[in-house]
């Protein structure tokens, strides 16, 4: 009988064992499935953040898409407010030469034309003005002096997508017959 009590006793203590390690393992279970929630409440807000974000992008894209397009269609027109100057004095920079051409009208820009190794300038530049009728005026400043040298001053051209002076059969037929020996060559190891 000792026996059958002692037996019974440790079935109840392992029966008491079983009960608290599975009481524990749920809990853990119940732990785990809140930390999950938790965790995919956090990537649902992370995600339609990153919706939210890819919204504006897509609506920045569609802004800068919409103001490329008009550039391309305004390159002309400002290509035709603008005017080119030639013969410009490398030390000049470009208030000294807004200031020279401040009576032919409003100007938007100066850019003078530097080498992109060396950085010094080579000796042409730019100016945007606002109006069309003041690159008229510019172009009477045509052989003006400044700086003891005498400008030169044209209209603006539009570059040409896809032309290419180098690539015109004039400029090919020429670099051919400039490079093109008289003597034999021999290859060294034919």
């Amino acid at each position: 009988m000792d026996r059958m009590r002692k037996h019974d006793e440790d079935d109840t203590l392992d029966m008491t064992l079983d009960e608290s390690y599975k009481n524990t393992e749920n809990e853990n279970v119940e732990e785990e499935v809140e930390n999950e929630e938790k965790e995919l409440e956090e990537m649902k807000k992370k995600l339609a953040e990153l919706e939210q974000e890819s919204k504006k992008l897509k609506e920045m894209q569609d802004q800068v898409e919409h103001i490329t397009s008009s550039v391309v269609v305004d390159k002309e027109e400002v290509d035709a407010r603008s005017c080119w100057i030639g013969n410009v004095d490398f030390s000049a920079n470009p208030e000294e030469l807004k200031e020279h051409f401040r009576a032919c009208g409003t100007i938007v820009r100066v850019t003078i034309l530097v080498d992109k190794w060396t950085g010094h300038p080579k000796g042409f530049a730019y100016i945007e003005f606002v109006e069309k009728e003041s690159v008229a005026n510019a172009l009477e400043l045509n052989e003006s002096m400044f700086r003891n040298r005498p400008l030169k001053v044209g209209t603006k051209r539009t570059n040409l997508p896809g032309f290419n002076r180098a690539t015109s059969p004039r400029f090919r037929f020429r670099a051919r017959r400039r490079f093109r020996s008289r003597r034999a060559y021999f290859h060294p190891y034919a």
